[in-house]
Formats: structure tokens, sequence, C-alpha cells
């Protein structure tokens, strides 16, 4: 018991006065770990090619079966989340967290052991325990003029730690003889005690500032009537943002269950460290290029800035493609290139975007409900574009299927958030009535 109270509801002293470079340290640090230490649980297993369990009778691979059975988790746990995120109390976030990572090992455990086919069941258990960590993550940093910059780092996780755990895995497999089936639990039980201190650590990081209020809105949780409320106000500004990120969570997740093949394809499949060399590339250029977010303190010009973001990355994704294909630039730069544009139009939706919106419009909310409202869209693109894959174009090659989904993806969500553009620029000129009726609203629901 006095385990518990140290680990979840202690605030060390010397927190509740840092500010600054401080508090952005160790707030930073504690997320970046957190998320980082989840992918250990996601990951790895993807990185097997799981060939010796392929079953001609089945019409996809086993493979293919397993990453379907875990999207599909992830997708159910992102529809459960527009509810559970909005609405959660803040004291119960690191138990949730904590109790969601423990599941998630047990399903690999029980993964392990299950006989193959039966043990599908079990990858759907895992996505669907891991599908909410995002949103309990970074509630605790929405809402504060450091948020930007406390974003920026926790988003590098997107890139540096899917690679990173997935060597991980190799190396258990090749170096350690790890059988294939055991390689993710084994990797999620190495990363288990670093998350367990990092939640800790991210568990005693206090509540926004008065002054954080004032310049980002209050935050709170957001029942039915709020959530439906403010949906109604912007409908048309969430629905496309929400359909254009649907298009890069499908692209980024197709690229990150089948970088082992595309790596292939391009002539790298047998080098381990492949994964974590792209990661670290695109991750420093990534950081360097949202870092510039910081800089913007006005929210409606950082929140039309971060649209602008998003098609940079778009241009990034389809120019490098292009230039490709044209043989000016080699298969490793064009990857890293291609994962930098990807990720740039990727990141603000789960960071900065919605952050910046509710403070633009001045409504009290919290972004975790927009989060998980345009995820649990974005997992069904993901879904889709696996499905479409397989079914559709079974005779396109990996690396084919992805030089086209490039192209596509890039245009068709420029056009969904140009139009996002030209709905907010006219819809913020109008009086904040309607946000002040919403602030009241959430407000309300949060006392009562």
């Amino acid at each position: 018991m006095m385990l518990q109270i140290t680990l979840f509801n202690a605030r060390p002293r010397w927190l509740k006065d840092a500010q600054g470079i401080g508090f952005v340290l160790f707030a930073a640090t504690s997320a970046f770990m957190t998320y980082f230490c989840m992918y250990a649980f996601r990951k790895p297993f993807s990185v097997n090619t799981y060939e010796a369990f392929d079953d001609p009778s089945w019409v996809v691979s086993f493979k293919i079966a397993l990453i379907l059975s875990q999207v599909f988790g992830y997708l159910c746990a992102k529809f459960i989340g527009v509810k559970v995120i909005a609405e959660m109390q803040h004291h119960y976030r690191g138990r949730a967290i904590l109790a969601m990572i423990l599941a998630a090992e047990l399903a690999l455990v029980l993964f392990a052991i299950t006989p193959t086919g039966w043990n599908l069941v079990w990858l759907f258990a895992n996505g669907l325990s891991l599908g909410m960590i995002w949103g309990l993550v970074f509630s605790f940093l929405e809402g504060r003029k450091t948020t930007e910059i406390l974003g920026a780092v926790l988003s590098v996780t997107f890139i540096l730690a899917s690679g990173l755990v997935r060597t991980v895995g190799k190396w258990l497999v090749t170096e350690l003889n790890v059988p294939e089936l055991w390689m993710p639990a084994a990797t999620g039980a190495i990363f288990l005690p670093l998350l367990v201190l990092s939640v800790a650590c991210l568990n005693s990081i206090p509540e926004p500032t008065q002054e954080d209020e004032q310049l980002r809105q209050k935050r709170a949780p957001m029942d039915g009537k709020a959530r439906l409320a403010f949906f109604k106000q912007y409908w048309f500004g969430i629905t496309v943002l929400v359909l254009s990120f649907l298009l890069f969570t499908g692209f980024r997740d197709f690229r990150d269950n089948f970088s082992a093949e595309i790596w292939q394809a391009l002539g790298y499949g047998q080098e381990p460290a492949i994964f974590a060399y792209a990661g670290i590339r695109i991750a420093f250029i990534v950081l360097i290029a949202l870092a510039a977010l910081v800089l913007i303190k006005n929210n409606r010009i950082a929140f039309f800035a971060n649209h602008g973001f998003v098609l940079l990355g778009a241009s990034l994704l389809a120019g490098s493609t292009y230039l490709y294909q044209t043989q000016s630039l080699d298969p490793k730069t064009w990857m890293v290139l291609l994962g930098a544009g990807l990720y740039i139009s990727y990141i603000p939706y789960n960071c900065f975007l919605f952050d910046r919106m509710i403070s633009a419009v001045g409504s009290t909310a919290n972004a975790g409900f927009l989060i998980y409202l345009a995820d649990s869209a974005g997992y069904i693109g993901s879904v889709g574009i696996l499905l479409y894959k397989t079914f559709a174009t079974p005779e396109l090659s990996w690396l084919h299927f992805f030089t086209m989904a490039c192209y596509w993806v890039a245009f068709i969500a420029s056009a969904l958030v140009v139009s996002s553009i030209i709905y907010f620029a006219v819809k913020l000129k109008r009086p904040r009535k309607a946000s002040t009726q919403l602030r009241a609203t959430a407000l309300s629901s949060h006392i009562s």
C-alpha cells in the first residue's frame, strides 16, 4: 500500500516549484520513456517473418494475420478511448497505464504458449490493452505553455522506439536464439522495470498552472453531452482533419509493420541495425522541423502553422518518392526523407494540432477526445490499406504498392487539409459566443 501511494500520489516538493528548463526536462523525459517502453510490448513481433508457421489453407500469411489481429485490437481500443480518455479523472491515469501494460505482457506470454492459429486472439488482446496509452501519457502534457516542446520530445518515440525495440527483438532471435514466438514477451520483460519507474515519474508531474490555463484554456474531462456539442460546433473541420489523419495513419502503420519486407526489397534485409539507422536520422529531422512550432505564441497562428507542417510533410513524402523513382536518391536516403515527411505530417495530429485548436477556439475541453476520435478513424485506414493490398492487389510487390501509396496519400490528404484551412479561416473570424457556451458545458459536467 505504501509503495502504491509513493508511486502514484507523491509529488516531490522541488517539482511542484519547478518551472522552465527543470520542469520541461523532467516531464519530457518521463513521458518519452513511458511511451518508448510501451513500444517494447507492441512492435517487436513484426520483425519476424513467421514463414515456418504459414498454413497453405489460410487466405493470408501467419504474419499478416497477426498484424490484422493486433490492429483490430488497437482499433477497438481507439473507439473505447473516445469516451474513456475524455472522461478519465487524472488521479487514475498512472494506475491505468501500468494495468494496461501488464495486460499486454500477459497477452504476449499467452501468445507464445497457445497453439499456432489460436494464439491470434492474444495479439488482439495485446492491441486492445495498448491502444489507450498515448492518450493517457499525453494528458499529462496538454494544456501547458510548454506543450509543444513536451509533445515534440514525446512524439520522437513514434520514430525512434519502433526501430530500436525491433533491433532488440532481432538481436534476441539472432544472437540469443530466443524462439520467434517467445521473443515479443522477452523484449517486453526487458523493458518492464524501466516502464514502472517512468510511470512513477510521469505521475509526479504537477497539474497545469493558472498561467497555463490562461494561455491555453483549462482542460477538463468531457462527458457525452460536451463531446457532442463540441463536435457539432466544428463538425466539418474536424471531419476533414480526421479523414486526412486516416490516410496518414494507415500509411504509417503499413510502413511500420512491413518495414522488414520493404528494406529487404531494397537490398538491406540482412542488416538488423537498419531500423535504428533510419529511425535516428528521421527523428533528428522531424524534431528540428517541429521544434519551430514552439516559437509561435499566438494560438490561432500556431493552429494554422500546424496545417502548414502537415502540407510540408506531404510534399516531402511525394517529392522524395519521385526523386527515388527517377534514381536521383539512393534507397537509404529515400527511406529517411520519406519517413521524415510522413512523421512531419503525422505527429501534429497527435500532439499540437488539436491542442492548439482548443486554445484557438477558446473552449474548455481536452485534446484526448479529439486525438482518439481521429485515432479511431486512423486505424480504420490502417486496416483498410492492409486488406486492400492483401486482397485487391496481391500481385503487387510490397515495394511497388508502397511507392504508389505514397502519392495517393500525399495528394488526397493535402486536399483535405487545405479544406480545413479554408473552413477554420472563416469559422474563427466569427464571434466566440458558442465557444463560451461549450466552455460552460464542459465545466458544469466536470463539476457535477
